[in-house]
């Protein structure tokens, strides 16, 4: 028999060996170890990947929430940025209007109106009877016009009237008068006007022509009905109603849309002392209708009140190009009636440099804008917006 010899060090080796492969050699402690940390590791793996996979979801919702944000601030501001360049250009909005504003108005046979006038000296009373008007130039592309007449006095021209305005017709027939509380005394220095112009829906009101008649050439001991030729009328030259300043801020994301009111200044003298006790009133208008209505505080005795008052209103994106904001300034009266010193509207339907300040809030989603505006007529404003007047 041949012996054998192990060294320490291959003793060593084999025992390691037998306690590999004989299971029952590991201590159970060190096998419940091995299990626990085994099972920790696999947790672990599982939560780190759900972790990703979840990380990865919202990433894609927010991504997606992003391009939803910049599509409708794009689209705003290339909205802006188109009402710009008409305003830039010199284009209407409407195609409807054609090439209206570029009309040569005939220098000869206006037409005529036939007028009346009547004077009741008990009550000192002057009744101007607009009756009809007959062979007038055809301002519409339809070779028709939309005429009606203003009547007033010259000069102070407190009170302006017009009459009904009669679609498409160059014949119209009016029918109606008009009174003025004038002492004969004073009647000598007043000029009548009656004024005829065709009515536009969307711009500027052409006009036909005028007929003035210097009251201290007429007798008045009766009544006068004649026919007279419409003459070139002159140019009207508007009242200086004052100027207002205000800032406008759209955000589209949230729908909604900020008016501050800031300053006004040079403002018509309304009461007697020479100032007035101005406010500022805020309508927002669509389809000719007022939605919502707002009001800054009055200022007293002053024709440059300063505001800064903020003001802001709920519009949708889909409804910001329908859609007017009306500023109203007006003096204050606690006895009688608050008086319109003069009005302002900017929207997409709007003009020159209301338009530019519409468009340059739309092509700058987020940002306030100021700008001053110079108050025109009140009822200039509300023939353009569509308001129903008395």
């Amino acid at each position: 028999m041949h012996c054998i010899y192990i060294t320490s060090k291959k003793r060593e080796r084999l025992l390691n060996l037998t306690r590999l492969l004989c299971p029952s050699a590991v201590p159970p402690w060190a096998l419940a170890t091995i299990l626990i940390v085994a099972g920790l590791l696999l947790l672990c793996c599982c939560f780190c990947a759900c972790k990703k996979c979840c990380g990865k979801r919202k990433k894609g919702k927010k991504g997606k929430d992003k391009v939803k944000a910049q599509i409708n601030m794009k689209e705003v501001k290339e909205l802006g940025k188109s009402y710009i360049d008409k305003v830039s250009q010199g284009w209407r909005l409407l195609p409807s209007l054609g090439t209206r504003g570029s009309h040569q108005k005939p220098q000869e046979k206006l037409g005529k109106l036939q007028y009346s006038l009547d004077y009741d000296f008990q009550s000192t009373q002057l009744v101007v009877g607009i009756l009809q008007a007959a062979d007038l130039p055809a301002l519409d592309i339809g070779g028709t016009s939309d005429p009606y007449v203003k009547v007033f006095l010259l000069p102070e021209k407190k009170k302006k009237y017009e009459t009904k305005v009669h679609r498409k017709t160059l014949n119209p027939t009016f029918n109606e008068s008009f009174t003025f509380k004038v002492p004969y005394s004073e009647l000598g220095g007043k000029t009548l006007v009656m004024a005829v112009y065709d009515f536009d829906r969307f711009s500027k009101h052409d006009a036909i022509g005028e007929i003035r008649i210097p009251m201290n050439t007429v007798d008045l001991a009766h009544v006068i009905e004649e026919w007279r030729d419409l003459q070139s009328a002159e140019k009207e030259e508007h009242e200086k109603l004052g100027d207002i300043c205000f800032s406008l801020r759209y955000v589209p994301t949230a729908g909604k849309l900020t008016v501050i009111v800031l300053e006004a200044k040079n403002l018509k003298k309304m009461d007697v002392g020479g100032l007035s006790d101005p406010y500022v009133k805020i309508h927002l208008m669509q389809g000719g209708k007022r939605i919502k209505k707002k009001k800054t505080t009055i200022k007293k005795n002053t024709l440059n009140p300063y505001y800064n008052e903020s003001f802001s209103f709920e519009v949708p994106f889909e409804q910001i190009q329908k859609v007017q904001v009306v500023l109203t300034v007006l003096d204050y009266d606690k006895l009688g009636k608050n008086e319109a010193i003069g009005k302002i509207f900017v929207g997409c339907n709007a003009t020159g440099a209301e338009l530019r300040h519409w468009s340059d809030m739309l092509a700058n989603p987020r940002r306030p804008i100021a700008q001053w505006h110079t108050l025109q007529p009140e009822e200039e404003v509300d023939v353009v917006v569509g308001i129903k007047t008395s």
